[in-house]
């Protein structure tokens, strides 16, 4: 009963199985037939040939990622930390271990004469390690056999511990620290020259990418100043042709064509520079295919800053600039260089210790179950040197102080020239504010103008070169008005990162590696 059960409920699953299995198979070639037909296109090269969607802030961000430049100072830090360990290694204990053996054959003409064989051999370890105190420890153990032919071999197991303590010269923490002091000072100098690295980076994106934009405009201003020379020009024609205007004046307007042609063929090459820059900056692709297209979202305009008094900017210049951090880090450095070369005038004196006891026996197991005996070996004492002249040492103690003071005195030139780069970059913010708007006010007497002068040259009482005149006033107005909003937004940067202060005022976290 089992058996049949099972084959009246298998069979048609099975039959079912295979219909299944047949119907799936049908509409998956049907499916590959069918996508045969559809036109594929290259993504990879889509996404190749799309425009580059950028703004001030992702320009930033993307430069802060990709750019090769930074990527090369961002290892200076990471070298530099190095000679802190190196210089701390100097207190790391040594380990140190020999062996040694020699054999010797001699003659003698005693009796029984003949020829005798004698021979040592030494097994030392030993660990032996400087402290920042100046103090220097060590400890070994040293076994050895003697054996010769006229006697036993005797085994010897001497265990020693030497102190050294520099009394004067070469003593204390602050002379015998202040390599590894000033490697830390050197890690510090090589992070605010990163900062330094990143913040004219910064800038120059900002910069690029405002000038940029400024290109931009400029070749939308010439364009459309070229249709209205060309549409000047194609009046001009029409009122020659009905007798209206002279054929003289046509020269006029055909030079003006060829004159706004000139402007956007120049417009369009800086353009082009531009664009490379702000690519190499950015560094998006590690493409710099003057083929990439760059859409910027953000276009130059008049944002409100109000700005503290130039005192302000100053103090935060004393504080923030990297290069016034970095002299701050050196005269700490010359005041550790100052200690230790006047460490050097002092006499050498050392107090030492040695503690010794030895072990006797005729195997090295029981030789060195000896070594508890009442024998022992204690020696004291202290070593002076003193050289007459000393001349060296007072070089470079002198030589420390002298540089010590030109620091200084460099420390009080570089606070100065950042007032005055503070103030000449407070004072040209202000300037461009200002000629903005007069630029703005004589933008609108120039459209005016030419408003004016078309309409009369519409009714005769004008020429061809007097509204071409106007036209041209008109241009470099506009020119003007874009290339002052760029010089604010430009001017802005400037004061930002000669102040110190452009990283922080763009959102740019600085964090130590």
């Amino acid at each position: 009963m089992k058996t049949k059960i099972f084959c009246r409920k298998v069979v048609p699953l099975y039959f079912k199985t295979i219909f299944l299995s047949l119907f799936l198979f049908v509409a998956t070639l049907s499916f590959f037939i069918q996508a045969e037909n559809i036109p594929t296109t290259d993504t990879s090269q889509n996404i190749e040939n799309a425009p580059l969607e950028i703004t001030v802030e992702n320009a930033i961000i993307a430069a802060l990622l990709n750019n090769r430049s930074l990527k090369v100072e961002q290892y200076v830090p990471h070298i530099k930390s190095t000679y802190e360990e190196e210089e701390m290694s100097k207190f790391d204990p040594v380990v140190s271990a020999g062996f040694n053996a020699s054999r010797q054959k001699v003659r003698t003409k005693t009796k029984p004469a003949g020829n005798v064989s004698s021979g040592l051999t030494n097994l030392n370890v030993g660990v032996e390690r400087s402290l920042p105190s100046g103090t220097q420890v060590s400890a070994g153990i040293t076994l050895g056999r003697d054996w010769s032919d006229l006697y036993s071999d005797q085994y010897t197991a001497d265990l020693g511990f030497t102190v050294t303590k520099a009394l004067l010269q070469g003593a204390g923490l602050d002379f015998n620290m202040a390599n590894v002091r000033q490697a830390k000072l050197d890690t510090l100098v090589s992070e605010y020259e990163l900062r330094g690295f990143t913040e004219d980076l910064v800038a120059s994106v900002e910069t690029t990418y405002w000038n940029y934009a400024l290109a931009l405009s400029q070749i939308e201003i010439y364009n459309n100043s070229l249709q209205l020379a060309e549409q000047q020009l194609k009046e001009t024609e029409e009122r020659i042709n009905v007798g209206e205007l002279a054929e003289i004046e046509l020269s006029a307007a055909q030079a003006e064509v060829a004159l706004r042609k000139e402007s956007l063929i120049n417009a369009q090459s800086s353009l082009e520079s531009v664009k490379l820059k702000l690519l190499r900056l950015i560094n998006s692709t590690g493409d710099l295919s003057l083929a990439q297209e760059i859409t910027l979202k953000n276009m130059p305009s008049v944002p409100f800053v109000k700005l503290d008094n130039v005192e302000s900017h100053f103090e935060l210049a004393l504080k923030m600039r990297s290069d016034i951090n970095q002299a701050l880090l050196d005269i700490k450095k010359g005041d550790i260089e100052i200690v230790k070369t006047k460490n050097g005038l002092l006499p050498k004196l050392d107090f030492f210790v040695n503690l010794g006891k030895t072990g006797y026996a005729n195997s090295f197991g029981n030789s060195i179950q000896d070594i508890p005996g009442r024998r022992y070996d204690v020696s004291a004492g202290v070593m002076f040197e003193w050289p007459v002249d000393n001349r060296q040492a007072e070089s470079k103690y002198k030589r420390a102080r002298l540089s010590r003071q030109q620091t200084e005195e460099a420390l009080n030139n570089l606070s100065q020239l950042v007032e005055m780069d503070v103030r000449l970059a407070y004072i040209e913010v202000n300037r461009v504010a200002k000629q903005i708007e007069a630029i703005q006010a004589t933008l609108k007497l120039q459209e005016e103008k030419v408003h004016a002068e078309t309409e009369k040259f519409k009714v005769g009482r004008s020429t061809p070169l007097l509204v071409a005149q106007v036209q041209r006033d008109l241009l470099n107005a506009q020119i003007s008005e874009v290339q002052a909003i760029v010089g604010y937004l430009n001017s802005l940067v400037e004061l930002f990162r000669i102040e110190g202060s452009i990283l922080e005022r763009r959102g740019v976290q600085v964090t130590k590696f």
